[in-house]
């Protein structure tokens, strides 16, 4: 994509506001025809100037997912960085939190071109500091700084290296022992997932015996909070055709799990983070306030802190309970999760002294965590979860429903959350009220809805909580019908 005029009174603030890319829960995201070279150059330099603030480095690590925007946009980022004298290292197309572990370990910048699980016409930066994560602290000040116009960008990647991808297969051998998983009959739903080989791999290696199944040459959008009826109906097919233990997926980008049991049923993301935080015996969690209840019904933690969606809030959260946590049973173990699965560990496991913190989003832990346990307790994945309190959330959205229309109307029933129930035909009595991220009401039946925008995307997200799947997926369904009709 050709570059454009660049002033060097610019700021990313100014480039932002013309472009339309902008910074989301997690990362920046944009229509692929609004992230031009030049938008890539300036995320990319303002990344720099910001990180080089409190940091000392000469290289930055990169790496994609499988959309094909990806290497051109990686490419942009590569010609401002070579422009800005720093080195690049070219980690090809591995998973986020390859790219994070990576760039972790060496003490560098990166930089991962992936648009997620929203759809291929849109694409994304996401940005990590040699320490983790950029906060949203860092993202204010990436906006302030003023910008020098891309000279011209560079039509190839350096040479791909593999030592990211390969010090990730081998953070989970060494944690788990060779053989982990001798018994285990796995299926991999490939599709588009930039781990779709990475997996297949692991498990082999591992000791599995592994399926592969639906790989696909055009970009599936696979969104784990929001599992399409296909997707449903696949799971159940594939479980009963090949009798396996699990079936194991990821989204586009590959640090958020789908993992279904042995019956082909889905399991939430919430539910698999919630397995593995007790499977690693966490003291101390951070979890957004859309996760389930059973988190704290289960009794298996010392502390658990609500925070607002997106990793960066679960970050924060993670480290304000590392400065204060307390425990009678020895050093605290502190970690984090989403309700789409992504897992994010922020702390030294006593019993895994081997495996470093993580404090990104991550698939591959929680999926190794829970069939260790299925191998442990010699009990099937759907036998782990039916001993967790028996709280059922589903979740969906309604897409291309502006953003400013879905803040206006949540901040209206903000102050009137009783007129939501009525504007959406639901016959329940509300008992309290949280506007942590969006509005989650909850109701005397027990039953909880929460409405929030999309920080990607022009959609509204729905997640209902009930004590029976059913009510739960009917409810959801119904409160989107009457929302699409306001």
């Amino acid at each position: 994509m050709a570059a454009t005029n660049m002033s060097a009174a610019n700021t990313l603030q100014t480039v932002m506001q013309q472009c339309g890319v902008a910074f989301g829960t997690s990362g920046a995201r944009g229509l692929v025809t609004a992230m031009s070279d030049d938008v890539c150059a300036a995320y990319t330099q303002a990344f720099v100037q910001t990180v080089k603030h409190a940091f000392d480095f000469k290289q930055v690590a990169i790496a994609v997912d499988l959309r094909p925007s990806s290497p051109r946009i990686a490419a942009a980022c590569a010609a401002m960085l070579k422009q800005m004298g720093l080195e690049v290292i070219f980690c090809g197309a591995i998973p986020t939190p390859a790219l994070a572990l990576f760039a972790q370990t060496h003490y560098m910048p990166g930089i991962m071109v992936t648009g997620s699980h929203i759809p291929f016409d849109r694409n994304g930066l996401k940005f990590y500091r040699p320490d983790g994560e950029i906060s949203k602290a860092d993202e204010s000040a990436m906006l302030a700084c003023e910008l020098q116009p891309l000279a011209a960008p560079e039509a190839a990647l350096p040479a791909e290296s593999l030592v990211a991808k390969n010090a990730y297969i081998q953070r989970y051998k060494d944690l788990l022992g060779e053989g982990a998983f001798t018994g285990l009959k796995l299926a991999v739903y490939q599709h588009s997932s930039v781990g779709r080989d990475l997996l297949p791999q692991l498990f082999t290696e591992l000791g599995a015996d592994v399926i592969c199944l639906a790989r696909s040459d055009t970009f599936v959008p696979i969104d784990t909070e929001a599992v399409s009826a296909e997707d449903m109906q696949k799971g159940l097919n594939w479980a009963q055709e090949y009798q396996v233990d699990a079936i194991i997926s990821t989204d586009g980008d590959g640090d958020r799990p789908l993992m279904s049991d042995e019956q082909g049923q889905w399991l939430r993301g919430d539910i698999v983070g919630l397995l593995t935080a007790k499977a690693l015996n966490i003291t101390h969690l951070a979890v957004p306030v859309s996760c389930n209840t059973a988190i704290e019904a289960s009794g298996a933690f010392v502390q658990v802190m609500r925070t607002r969606i997106g990793s960066p809030y679960v970050i924060a959260g993670m480290e304000a309970l590392q400065k204060n946590a307390t425990t009678n049973a020895g050093i605290p173990s502190v970690a984090g999760f989403e309700a789409n699965g992504g897992f994010l560990l922020g702390s030294t496991i006593a019993a895994y002294p081997g495996l470093a913190p993580l404090p990104t989003r991550d698939a591959v832990l929680p999926v190794v965590c829970l069939l260790a346990e299925v191998k442990r307790q010699r009990k099937p994945l759907s036998a782990l979860v039916a001993a967790l309190p028996q709280r059922y959330t589903a979740s969906d959205r309604l897409q291309n429903f502006a953003t400013e229309r879905s803040k206006s109307l949540l901040e209206h029933w903000s102050s009137a959350a009783g007129q939501m129930l009525q504007a959406l035909n639901l016959d329940e009595t509300m008992s309290s009220v949280d506007t942590t991220d969006g509005l989650r009401v909850t109701c005397v039946s027990g039953n909880i809805i929460h409405l929030r925008p999309s920080g990607n995307a022009p959609e509204l997200r729905c997640y209902v909580e009930t004590d029976a799947i059913i009510t739960s997926q009917t409810l959801v369904s119904s409160t989107l019908k009457q929302l699409s009709h306001l």
